[in-house]
């Protein structure tokens, strides 16, 4: 049996948090060889929904599960972490703008970096999932200089996932071949490459730091990158060939990554 780890789910009394609790107390995300210690951060008025949290917790007698604690406090939560998972987050309400929606979010992720720069093991490898992901999570690195920026990540992977879950429905596709129009299957005369996986396993797509990055994206920018993972280190995908279609996306999500990044810093410098 592993050494027990010590894990904060932010937001912890939200719908998100809760369907993800459950997975992460039976080993469904650290391995069935991996004790834990969940620690619960929500907001004080959260607290009597997140005590309800707790119990249902200690109710299901999970095994690896070494003990779990409700709090209201970035510096109970966020004490000797290992891992961290930041889902809380201020989302968009109606009549808001997106200045608005940065400016909360940025006052969140600021005060939740400063206190894993605090509190936490300088080795604590950080998720952010709350939207928007890319630039809270990096939000929350500046805040946070004693942590290595590679040790923070956002939740890129939606995609990803429906990508290898789904499958290719031709049954009713045609297409033109040589002037004829003709069935898919029939036009391929290849059923293992219609019904095997769309996305391999060869790669995952992460959020993370783009500094160093091959395919022409910003440094200082928290993007999506295909890496791979190994001894819990991440590492660029490099020499994937990007058409002109995949550069001109490509370079409008930095773009627009790149103006959100300045006006969350705005915010930041003047929080």
């Amino acid at each position: 049996m592993s050494e027990q780890i010590r894990v904060p789910v932010t937001g912890a009394a939200g719908q998100i948090a809760y369907s993800l609790l459950y997975s992460i107390g039976n080993g469904s995300v650290f391995g069935k060889d991996q004790p834990v210690i969940l620690m619960l951060l929500d907001t004080t008025p959260m607290m009597g929904v997140l005590d309800g949290v707790l119990m249902e917790l200690q109710d299901c007698a999970l095994p690896l599960l070494k003990d779990v604690i409700a709090t209201d406090k970035e510096e109970v939560a966020f004490k000797d972490l290992d891992v961290a998972i930041l889902v809380g987050s201020m989302p968009r309400r109606e009549g808001m703008e997106r200045k608005d929606l940065l400016k909360a979010n940025v006052k969140i992720f600021k005060s939740q970096g400063a206190a894993l720069d605090k509190y936490a093991k300088k080795s604590v490898k950080v998720i952010v999932v709350g939207n928007p992901a890319n630039t809270n999570c990096l939000t929350a690195s500046k805040s946070a200089p004693s942590i290595p920026k590679e040790n923070f990540s956002c939740l890129t992977r939606l995609d990803h996932n429906r990508a290898k879950a789904q499958y290719p429905d031709v049954n009713h596709a045609k297409v033109k071949l040589q002037g004829k129009e003709v069935g898919v299957y029939e036009a391929l005369k290849d059923d293992n490459w219609l019904k095997g996986e769309f996305v391999t396993g060869e790669f995952v797509s992460m959020g993370v730091i783009s500094d160093g990055n091959s395919y022409g994206v910003p440094d200082d920018l928290l993007y999506s990158f295909p890496v791979v993972i190994k001894n819990k280190t991440w590492k660029f995908v490099e020499g994937l060939p990007i058409n002109d279609f995949s550069r001109e996306k490509m370079d409008l999500t930095a773009k627009e990554l790149t103006e959100e990044k300045e006006t969350a810093f705005e915010f930041l410098s003047s929080a």
